[in-house]
């Protein structure tokens, strides 16, 4: 057996976020995600048939819900429990360091 590091093995050039599935079944699916100035397109959202808790572990990052006129500032440990279908979307993460997340996927 062998441990892995989530912070670790960061691409020095990230032209599009990085997604790594962790583990995963029938239930459940484990990601992490590592942005770097990423955000989702303009008018677009998130609307996901599974709940997601997601947690920041480094860098930052700003979530939007939709019909909320503020968004979320997520710094290392923040963490949010997103239900099935609630439209969010990224608003932005930090450009000068990967922001990495790890999201829980679950029915």
């Amino acid at each position: 057996m062998t441990a892995d590091n989530l912070l670790s093995e960061i691409p020095a050039d990230l032209p599009d976020e990085l997604v790594n599935t962790i583990i995963e079944s029938d239930s459940f699916r484990i990601e992490r995600i590592v942005s770097q100035g990423h955000a989702s397109p303009e008018g677009f959202w998130y609307d996901q048939d599974d709940n997601e808790w997601v947690v920041v572990l480094k860098g930052e990052a700003k979530l939007l819900f939709e019909g909320d006129e503020q968004s979320i500032h997520m710094m290392p440990g923040d963490h949010i429990n997103i239900p099935s279908h609630k439209r969010h979307r990224v608003e932005w993460t930090r450009p000068d360091e990967p922001t990495i997340w790890l999201a829980v996927h679950y029915g």
